[in-house]
């Protein structure tokens, strides 16, 4: 029988009462007795991370709360019979770290339903290593290509390249064996971009200008945008005939400029991904494919930092200023 503690160490938010954020001990009891208790091992930072942690952020619902809207880890309690003690699960999503407590920290308890079984062939460093921004990479590509997209169609722009989504869909798209151009303001980043797969990295600037007019000249097959704003709106308009934007980020705003004529002149789409909510029957058949066909070639090189519960704050704290580059692995255990 696996021995529970009677606390944990956790990074909490505790907003309504004013309380800076930081590393405190928690009470397991505080977590409730309903669900399914993990044992976390690795969990990592996300940009929904760094507003949940910012009072003014509008994401956290919940104080205090232990941050994380992902994690992966091991059952150590369960009271639902598709999950044993020891099995090895991941969690993401649902209000993970926005309405109930996360995965930055030693104890997770999480409602059977939001649980997926790790799939086999990734580690619990690797599906973190992933985690909901590579998820949410795998879900623009399955949703690309069921919209008809295939290796060799032209190039895939990925906006935001060197963000988690970004720089996790420029490695599963060139394992896919796509040609991808991978746009990014940061220009001492190109040489990383392109170890990842990336055939061409592109200034953000050179985005952007495409919005300048309704259409612009047919550049790209396909792209997977993480930015939004005016990124997204240059996309738009320089996709060729019948292609496909994916779209799932907000850094660069949330008004959106442009016009109907790259819809009903050139029969672009534009795809909306959502990894909060996503169906479990899609997010587990996308999770399998994460460690099988749309694996990196190289998991670890997208890896940016690597930090324990005490690194969370200057970590977050980077990522709000836009310096971060590639993933934040974090071990909780």
């Amino acid at each position: 029988m696996t021995e529970i503690p009677s606390e944990f160490r956790a990074y909490v938010v505790e907003h309504d009462a004013g309380v800076a954020p930081g590393v405190r001990t928690v009470a397991t009891s505080d977590l409730g007795d309903a669900g399914v208790l993990v044992r976390v091992e690795w969990s990592s930072l996300n940009f929904k991370d760094a507003l949940a942690s910012k009072p003014d952020g509008k994401v956290a619902r919940k104080s205090p709360m232990a941050l994380g809207i992902d994690l992966a880890g091991s059952v150590v309690a369960s009271d639902d019979a598709r999950f044993a003690v020891g099995d090895a699960v991941l969690a993401h999503g649902y209000d993970i770290g926005v309405n109930h407590h996360g995965g930055l920290a030693g104890l997770a308890r999480i409602p059977g339903d939001w649980i997926v079984p790790l799939p086999a062939g990734l580690s619990a460093r690797q599906a973190m290593t992933l985690g909901t921004a590579g998820l949410t990479a795998g879900l623009s590509v399955h949703a690309l290509e069921r919209h008809g997209l295939q290796a060799g169609d032209g190039p895939v722009l990925v906006t935001g390249a060197t963000g988690g989504v970004g720089s996790s869909a420029v490695a599963i798209l060139a394992a896919r064996g796509y040609e991808v151009h991978a746009s990014t303001g940061k220009a001492d980043a190109a040489d990383w971009l392109r170890s990842l797969g990336a055939a061409q990295v592109v200034e953000r600037a050179e985005v952007e200008a495409q919005a300048e007019k309704p259409l612009s000249k047919q550049v790209w097959a396909a792209g997977v945008d993480s930015v939004g704003g005016t990124t997204l709106a240059g996309a738009l308009a320089a996709t060729r005939y019948l292609g496909a934007v994916a779209a799932s980020g907000l850094t660069g705003g949330t008004s959106l400029k442009t016009t109907v004529l790259p819809f009903i002149l050139r029969g672009v789409s534009l795809l909306g991904i959502d990894s909060v909510l996503c169906p479990m029957e899609t997010r587990a058949a996308v999770w399998a494919k994460l460690a099988d066909e749309y694996r990196p070639r190289d998991i670890e090189a997208l890896v940016g930092a690597e930090l324990d519960l005490d690194g969370v704050q200057g970590g977050l704290e980077t990522i709000l200023a836009g310096g971060a580059r590639g993933r934040f692995l974090v071990k909780t255990a």
